[in-house]
């Protein structure tokens, strides 16, 4: 099992484009959560430029599948994102 960082590159709007698509997105990452995968995750403020969805699962081709289900990224609200190994040292 390994850590990896989920960085979402959102759009300007996307504090209020999201309602429309938040409980979907919410259910996803509830889902990854309860199987262990998805560790914490939320948006960054001031400014509201990114998200960040810690994960420890096997490897990224879990990641690579919640991208595909979510429907921040289907609808435009994330138009671009990273996968990052994080090597974990303390914690």
């Amino acid at each position: 099992m390994k850590y990896y960082l989920l960085i979402y590159h959102v759009v300007e709007d996307y504090i209020e484009r999201r309602a429309t698509f938040r409980e979907e997105h919410l259910r996803l990452a509830g889902e990854a959560f309860k199987r262990g995968d998805l560790i914490l995750g939320g948006a960054l403020t001031e400014p509201t430029d990114k998200a960040v969805l810690i994960f420890h699962c096997r490897d990224r081709a879990v990641i690579e599948e919640f991208i595909r289900q979510d429907p921040y990224v289907l609808n435009g609200l994330v138009p671009k994102w990273e996968i990052r190994d994080w090597n974990v040292v303390i914690g």
